[in-house]
């Protein structure tokens, strides 16, 4: 042109529209040719200074320069406000200050019962191990099929749900994952804006750095709401169901994948239509997906929905109670108790005190001969029903043993030589000055065997050899040995002791029995599996020759109707006015004691232990699983003889201790006397000095016993006889000449 301007040309490029005069003339004011309706930055920039004059072109690098400062500040920025405000949030939360309900399992791990945390919310902690599979599988198909593999946040989620978002108008679904919904657990907050949403993203991408996949799974599984004061599937799952995530079926596994989305809105507990509809859109979602046939799925929707909720689980109640008051501040109590014996138990107990009638408790209490754990402690019927007093623990109260406690008493006399269970004895009318004893039914068998008057539970007899061994000392050994024998305030031990007259626990007496089982010494007793390991001191109770006579003797008790016989060796015991039934019985792995009453200890007309109690103990050895264990062998010194071939002395019992016919030819301890206290000495080694016991009359050979032990026979001066104490304590000395004349003294060693 002749005015001297740029010669601009533009040439449209192909199916574009040609170039506007206003674009025409833009180009042509910088002096390019332009081919494109928008060029790119970097060319605009290059042509622009090329073609501009030089006060322009240095006022549009001032321009740039300014506007990449300004975008670099703009940038800097902003990542410097993002890392301000995720450094505002704290540090991540991982549940570590969390309250879990505190938990008392039995010995393999299994619950027993729960407990609510303070403020009162059902939240058992679990994880991927205590949820069955398929509930896992459904999890994932259902809410987060990725969560294998993204970290935190996944993209393809947050992408479907913003095309939905714009393309509806409205949000169709959410792009939350499950490390999300735990970032929102861990901090619940009641907003929901895009901050909100914002700050779960950024917890989910801090848990997935700092936890692992598993980790993660069980905050969810422990924390995820169910609705009400249900936080967790393990709490969901017995609250609903009343069994454990492990063995869910396929609508229940439905129903509780749906729950968490609106756990109030869905509860089956109170609106059992909306918990359908939301399970039966569950599984169509699987259906869909192909995780679950199209037939398991149908199967699964003709399910009824539960409409109620289930008591949480409480076996062994009155233990789990006593371990939380001993062990506060513990998360988890290991019981040594066995779950499924301990449930066959107590369904057996309130079987049984529902038949006895109103007001009646069972308690029974089960354990292991060898170590002292207690396999099961049903220390009442019904725990949760007041009329019988549930809450009392019965297996710790004091009550009248009733006959319980002569075994013992026999004990005693087949370990001071005074008795065999061959040995015959007199059932007859007898008077220990205003005390007559008689049996229950008022009769007198006459002349019986030991074993016989045992197996029949006679009075007469039993309180003959408890005066010969003498009361005190039978006191004092059973004391010894563990089981503490409670008398009224006042009174001295005596003769009633044998037949009831006296207080003991259920617990207590399932001890000495359990001694018996053990060939003479007792150990005690272990409910807490932190304390199992540790090895009881064994306590001595009677010799293992009389032990041993004492189980042989009772497993010939003749047991209760329909039951097998020999199986079992026990006995049984009715206090006076008919307030107590007792049984109590063992075999070679296990002793089990059963009671039955009234807990306020009021009469119940017609409670008689062979039909009330014995029945329930056989019941309960049946419960156990297993076939009665064989008793131990005989241990060695054992007598096994007919009455005939007996040592004389041996075949019949007298009270007064004479079989002759004169009394002067008797023997006679002359020193220590009877009920006499004696200090002991040391001797030069450490050891007590050995003690004199002088003799007189008799016809030799004598026969010297030391707690029911031979020592060696006087020799040379016949009527003294030295022998060494074991220690402080009482000890029974007996002397037996050839004519079977005895006698016998008690003293204590101190």
């Amino acid at each position: 042109m002749s005015d001297g301007s740029t010669n601009l040309s533009v040439t449209p490029g192909r199916g574009r529209k040609p170039a506007s005069p206003e674009s025409i003339t833009t180009a042509a004011a910088y002096g390019f040719r332009a081919r494109r309706t928008q060029p790119s930055v970097r060319r605009l920039r290059k042509l622009a200074c090329d073609a501009a004059p030089r006060n322009d072109r240095r006022k549009i690098w001032r321009v740039l320069r300014y506007t990449a400062a300004a975008s670099l500040i703009a940038a800097v920025a902003t990542a410097g406000a993002g890392w301000w405000w995720i450094a505002s949030l704290g540090p991540v939360p991982r549940g570590e200050g969390l309250a879990f309900s505190t938990l008392v399992v039995d010995r393999d791990g299994r619950l027993l019962r729960p407990y609510t945390t303070p403020e009162g919310r059902w939240r058992l902690p679990a994880t991927r191990e205590d949820v069955d599979p398929r509930f896992l599988a459904m999890l994932y198909a259902y809410e987060d099929r990725r969560f294998l593999s993204h970290q935190g946040v996944d993209p393809l989620a947050l992408g479907r749900a913003f095309s939905q978002l714009v393309v509806n108008g409205r949000i169709v679904s959410g792009a939350s994952t499950l490390t999300m919904q735990v970032a929102r657990l861990l901090e619940p907050r009641s907003e929901r804006s895009f901050v909100a949403k914002l700050r779960q993203m950024v917890r989910a991408v801090q848990l997935e750095r700092m936890l692992s996949k598993d980790q993660i799974l069980a905050l969810y599984f422990s924390l995820a709401p169910y609705g009400g004061n249900l936080e967790g599937i393990r709490a969901a799952s017995l609250a609903y169901f009343g069994k454990e995530p492990r063995r869910l079926t396929l609508a229940e596994s439905a129903l509780l994948v749906a729950l968490p989305q609106s756990p109030e809105v869905r509860r089956p507990d109170r609106s059992a239509k909306v918990a359908r509809a939301a399970r039966d859109r569950v599984l169509d979602r699987l259906a869909a997906a192909g995780v679950v046939p199209a037939d398991e799925i149908e199967r699964a929707k003709q399910e009824a929905v539960v409409e109620g909720r289930r008591p949480m689980p409480a076996l062994a109640p009155h233990s789990a109670d006593a371990v939380m008051a001993a062990v506060p501040n513990r998360a988890i109590h290991r019981l040594t108790i066995q779950a499924p014996l301990q449930k066959a138990l107590e369904d057996l107990a309130r079987e049984r005190a529902r038949t006895l009638g109103p007001s009646l408790s069972v308690a029974i209490l089960v354990v292991d001969n060898e170590t002292g754990e207690v396999h099961a402690r049903v220390a009442s019927s019904d725990y949760f029903d007041a009329g019988r007093a549930g809450q009392v623990d019965m297996t710790q109260a004091l009550r009248s043993p009733g006959s319980a406690l002569k075994p013992f008493i026999y004990g005693l006399g087949f370990e001071d030589g005074l008795i065999h269970p061959e040995t015959l004895i007199d059932d007859r009318p007898i008077r220990y000055g205003n005390y007559a004893p008689e049996n229950f039914d008022l009769t007198f068998q006459g002349t019986v065997t030991v074993r016989r008057a045992l197996q029949l539970s006679l009075n007469v007899p039993a309180v003959a050899v408890l005066e010969r061994v003498g009361a005190s000392r039978f006191t004092a050994r059973l004391a010894q040995a563990g089981g503490a024998l409670v008398l009224p305030r006042g009174e001295a031990p005596g003769l009633a002791m044998g037949l009831g007259g006296v207080g003991v626990t259920l617990n207590d007496l399932v001890m000495l029995y359990a001694g018996v089982a053990r060939l003479g010494n007792t150990v005690a007793f272990t409910e807490r599996m932190d304390t199992a390991g540790e090895a009881p001191a064994p306590r001595r109770l009677m010799e293992p020759v009389a032990a041993w006579y004492l189980g042989n003797v009772m497993l010939g008790t003749p047991p209760p109707e329909n039951a097998a016989r020999g199986r079992i060796a026990f006995k049984t015991g009715t206090s006076y006015g008919y307030r107590d039934a007792w049984a109590v019985g063992f075999d070679g792995k296990r002793t089990i004691g059963v009671w039955v009453g009234r807990p306020d200890g009021a009469p119940v007309p017609g409670l008689i232990a062979r039909h009330a109690a014995a029945p329930i103990l056989f019941d309960a050895f049946a419960r156990t699983g297993s076939l009665p264990t064989p008793l131990p062998a005989a241990p060695r010194g054992t007598l096994a003889a007919a009455t005939g071939s007996l040592p004389p002395p041996l075949q019949r019992f007298r009270p007064d201790g004479i079989v002759g016919e004169r009394a002067d030819t008797q023997v006679r301890i002359m020193f220590p006397p009877n009920g006499a206290r004696l200090e002991l000495a040391n001797s030069g080694d450490g050891r007590p000095e050995s003690i004199a016991l002088k003799l007189a009359g008799g016809v030799g050979p004598l026969t010297v016993l030391v707690n029911g032990l031979p020592v060696d026979a006087p020799s040379g001066r016949r009527n003294t006889v030295f022998f060494e104490p074991e220690g402080p304590g009482f000890v029974r000395l007996t002397v037996i000449d050839s004519t079977g004349s005895t006698d016998s003294v008690l003293v204590r060693l101190q």
